[in-house]
């Protein structure tokens, strides 16, 4: 039986450093849009009901989530990697990068982070689990705050590019998405490197 991801991380606060952060990324899969990692340090013994992965909570879920969570974290950082250096690194890199750039944003180095299954270049203690979103608690959170984060920038470029659907899709690879890039082409925030966004010509 698995064991409650808030037991999880107070087990590693004893054995392994109480200053822990949690760390996960949202936007690895779209066509569009920047990859946006968190970094989150929960208090020690926080309890905090409907906490979970981020893709197994409604969009209202995630946004009361998130407030609570900014308010509770002893710390917390946002790292965010645009489309244009994704082409250039590669969307494995530019994740990393990402996630380097939350941690350190963090007031003070943590004595260990638990990542979501990729291993980053730093020398801080890492705990790289699969599915680290269900295992701790303090990941879970990291996963909401970048969930949250990227949407809103998803949102906002609706608002310049009203009619790709960027509203509902996110940027994500959706039927609607597929027909819209045919029709359309890119616009300046896909990533070209990506297929098929790099057989299409770019209208703008």
């Amino acid at each position: 039986m698995q064991q409650d991801p808030f037991a999880f991380d107070e087990q590693l606060r004893k054995t392994v450093g109480t200053l822990l952060a949690g760390v996960d990324e949202a936007g690895r899969g779209p066509l569009a849009g920047p990859v946006v990692a968190a970094a989150v340090v929960l208090p020690e013994g926080t309890l905090l009901d409907g906490l979970r992965d981020s893709k197994k909570l409604s969009e209202t879920q995630r946004e009361k989530l998130f407030d609570t969570i900014v308010s509770l974290a002893v710390d917390y950082g946002l790292g965010i990697v645009e489309p244009e250096e994704i082409d250039r690194l590669n969307i494995y890199r530019a994740t990393q990068k990402a996630m380097v750039e939350a941690i350190n944003k963090l007031k003070q180095p943590p004595d260990v982070i638990v990542v979501d299954a990729m291993r980053l270049p730093i020398q801080t203690e890492q705990i790289v689990l699969t599915k680290a979103e269900d295992r701790s608690a303090s990941v879970a959170a990291a996963s909401v705050l970048a969930k949250v984060t990227r949407d809103r920038i998803m949102l906002r470029y609706h608002r310049e590019y009203p009619d790709y659907g960027f509203d509902r899709h996110k940027g994500y690879p959706t039927r609607e998405h597929m027909e819209i890039l045919k029709r359309l082409g890119p616009t300046p925030i896909h990533r070209r490197s990506f297929s098929p966004v790099s057989s299409l010509k770019l209208p703008y």
